[in-house]
């Protein structure tokens, strides 16, 4: 199980990237949250098997047909023990 902390950046607000986050997450078995930034970019905190986050992380990549994802950023931090996958905000 690891715990990543993920910031996309692009054109990732108001275009659904919240809700299908949690579509992918739900599917993939990842736990966490997501929530848009003042910044314009989209937070999302994440816990997985690592086959698992490797999928989902491939995902955020891309995003919704409407996103333009420019970048993805990513760091390893300590599990939290999340339980499902939450939008915030």
């Amino acid at each position: 199980m690891i715990h990543l902390t993920i910031v996309v950046e692009g054109s990732v607000q108001g275009v659904g990237f919240r809700w299908s986050a949690r579509t992918w997450a739900n599917k993939l078995g990842v736990a966490g949250f997501v929530r848009n930034e003042d910044d314009g970019s989209v937070l999302i905190e994440a816990e997985a098997e690592e086959a698992a986050m490797d999928q989902f992380l491939a995902w955020c990549r891309y995003g919704p047909s409407g996103a333009e994802v420019e970048r993805v950023n990513s760091r390893k931090g300590p599990l939290k023990g999340f339980t499902g996958f939450q939008i915030e905000g």
